[in-house]
């Protein structure tokens, strides 16, 4: 198999090494991490073990960022910035 050799900054480096899994090569890692698009419903239960006061914030932080771009959406309607 040809390979080719390619320049990466430490921190996409240090990325990558953190990523590597026992046994697994470089191009291992990068072939598995560039197909990472998982079916929405994978995601089903991810916050099943989240404490109930961290669930909460998460939802007050959403609503108060749709809040905000309601805000904003309705200044640039006004032709404001």
């Amino acid at each position: 198999m040809a390979t080719t050799s390619i320049a990466s900054d430490r921190e996409a480096y240090d990325f990558r090494r953190s990523q590597k899994r026992p046994g697994e090569s470089f191009s291992q890692v990068v072939k598995r991490l560039a197909h990472t698009r998982r079916p929405l419903a994978s995601f089903l239960g991810a916050w099943r073990d989240l404490p109930e006061r961290t669930i909460r914030e998460i939802q007050a932080n959403r609503k108060r960022q749709r809040d905000l771009d309601e805000q904003r959406l309705e200044r640039l309607m006004n032709g404001e910035r």
